[in-house]
């Protein structure tokens, strides 16, 4: 199995929006762009929800059927590891390895001896295309980063190997991820981390590496976007280097777990993809839900009487909701509305406070981290919810295509084709007149 240049990771905790999801993408396709979808799910949302990996096979199945996509699709076994990745094995075919808990842990010394002898060759100055400079590299730094990184590569080996054996080589797509880890990997560190993958005999299609500044769930970038610009180009180059030196697959390419909604670094993504002409897999629509969330709200009635019951439930358990997630939020409990506040609220003020759209004046982000955690709430609702999501399928549908198409899609991957579009319309405007 190869993926494709440009994949796209679709959260989607309830399993109801795979249809509206997979539209978004089949509305880039019309417009001359192939993405490939990738349905994903994570070991704690199926045990929060419920739910289990084969429902996700399902949900995807189901919307390629439904909307006759005829290209490829994948579901994603995402953050899996040793303990859990069995219960993904027969549904799954895209596993992202994540090691970042071994990431500091010592290898095992002879396993480091070995490491620096076969990577001695590139002690030295080395330049990269791409980078500004040269890669300084010692036998002292190297054995620095074995130190660090090469547990974490060795224990990815051990997962691929265990699902290798299940599946069979060349049945599935690997991930390694490494962006849930305390500072970005430099430029000669993620070089000997791609070298111990490839000795490690991994064949990644994609490797998420970690970048400065803050993803925090569901809301803007929080950083020095210059600086992120320079490490995301500068990871880009290393990888597309790294490709030919260590034997890795041609395709490889970067993943970037955003947490959802980076709006503030899609272009300069967008500029070093189009300098690079690199490959993306990105996972950023983990947001389907609160669209979800915003769609009953704006529909009135007992959708928004369910939306403020949500509210009122996770305002009460903050604590408990926000645990599992402390390193990727950030809010302010002051700006949390009072309950009875938004008891007074009507669909619209529900909606525009939860939307991300920062140009509106009541848009809250403390309010959409609270509500963006707290699906457990609405899980527990059982029946109930799934019930108001298929009475008001039909705004919520339009709410979860457009929330992936135009705000995500369009300006990652389609700023080339959306200049052409309107130039088009322009002639046309003025062959009209």
């Amino acid at each position: 199995m190869d993926l494709e240049k440009y994949s796209f990771g679709i959260g989607d905790r309830f399993g109801r929006q795979g249809k509206p999801q997979l539209a978004a993408v089949m509305k880039a396709k019309e417009e001359g762009l192939d993405i490939t979808p990738v349905w994903n799910k994570s070991h704690r949302e199926h045990a929060i929800i419920g739910t289990n990996p084969g429902d996700v096979r399902k949900e995807a199945d189901d919307a390629v059927a439904a909307g006759k996509w005829e290209g490829g699709y994948f579901v994603d076994a995402d953050h899996i590891g040793l303990g859990n990745v069995d219960e993904f094995i027969e549904s799954s075919d895209f596993f992202t390895l994540d090691v970042a808990d071994f990431i500091g842990k010592a290898a095992n010394e002879n396993d480091i001896k070995s490491f620096i002898r076969k990577c001695r060759k590139y002690i030295g100055l080395r330049s990269i295309d791409g980078l500004d400079e040269r890669l300084e590299i010692t036998e002292e730094r190297i054995r620095e980063i074995a130190g660090k990184f090469l547990a974490a590569v060795k224990e990815a080996g051990k997962i691929y190997r265990h699902i290798e054996a299940a599946k069979g080589a060349g049945n599935f797509i690997t991930e390694v991820s490494m962006d849930e880890t305390d500072k970005p990997q430099s430029p000669v560190e993620m070089f000997f981390i791609l070298a111990a993958i490839a000795d490690e005999g991994i064949p990644a299609q994609t490797i998420a590496p970690k970048f400065s500044g803050r993803f925090n769930k569901g809301v803007d970038y929080v950083g020095d976007i210059e600086k992120f610009a320079k490490e995301f180009e500068q990871d880009l180059a290393v990888v597309a280097y790294a490709v030919g030196e260590f034997g890795l697959p041609s395709n490889l390419k970067l993943s970037i777990h955003s947490g959802s909604d980076k709006f503030s670094i899609y272009r300069p993504i967008a500029k070093a993809l189009k300098r690079y002409d690199a490959g993306l897999h990105i996972k950023t629509a983990g947001t389907t839900w609160l669209e979800e969330l915003i769609g009953l709200a704006a529909a009135g009635g007992d959708g928004l009487a369910i939306a403020k019951e949500v509210y009122a439930k996770a305002l009460a358990r903050t604590d408990e909701l926000c645990g599992p997630y402390a390193t990727v939020i950030d809010i302010d409990k002051a700006k949390l509305p009072a309950v009875e506040e938004v008891g007074r609220w009507d669909g619209e003020r529900f909606a525009a406070t939860l939307r991300h759209d920062q140009s509106h004046e009541q848009y809250n982000p403390s309010f959409r981290q609270l509500l963006h955690v707290a699906y457990k709430v609405a899980a527990e609702m059982g029946q109930r919810y799934y019930d108001a999501l298929a009475k008001y399928e039909d705004i919520i549908t339009l709410n979860v295509t457009e929330n992936i198409y135009e705000r995500h899609i369009k300006p990652i991957f389609m700023e080339d084709i959306e200049l052409l579009s309107r130039a088009r319309n322009i002639e046309h405007k003025r062959q009209v007149n």
